[in-house]
């Protein structure tokens, strides 16, 4: 018996900590053409209605080589209050990657592993709560039979 209450106690804990709401706009209703597009500027214009970026306050780190095309692990943080991020790549016929939206005062800190087929660049681009557009560039190898090939 004192087990039960002690388990049920740990599930109304657990559930005071989920947020109350969740926020996300599903991109992929709402914007289809950035998902079939095979460029990433005409993805993120799409997106975002502009190609306009200022080239600063964005953290992207990925290898300088990845051995493994398949599961190439990028990293994206920033101090930007941001709207959202998105993350493109050139290597593959549809140029996005993700889109992430961000919650008023969510912190932009992404860790993730994307699939590029050949060698390329990947851009993420962070729509700022000040209505601008940031940018962050990263051009990478793929190792030769990439995508484990």
């Amino acid at each position: 018996m004192q087990r039960r209450k002690f388990l049920s106690l740990g599930a109304i804990a657990a559930a005071a900590m989920v947020p109350a709401s969740l926020v996300a706009e599903d991109f992929r209703a709402t914007k289809p053409d950035v998902w079939t597009s095979h460029t990433v500027d005409d993805s993120i214009k799409k997106l975002y209605g502009s190609n306009t970026f200022i080239a600063e306050g964005i953290k992207l780190t990925a290898p300088d080589v990845a051995s493994n095309g398949g599961a190439i692990p990028v990293d994206v943080s920033s101090d930007i209050p941001a709207k959202s991020v998105a993350i493109f790549q050139d290597a593959n016929p549809e140029s996005a990657v993700a889109v992430f939206t961000v919650r008023e005062g969510g912190i932009v800190d992404y860790s993730l592993k994307i699939k590029m087929r050949t060698s390329g660049t990947i851009t993420v681009v962070l729509e700022g709560r000040d209505g601008k557009l940031y940018s962050a560039t990263k051009t990478l190898d793929v190792a030769l039979g990439g995508c484990e090939g």
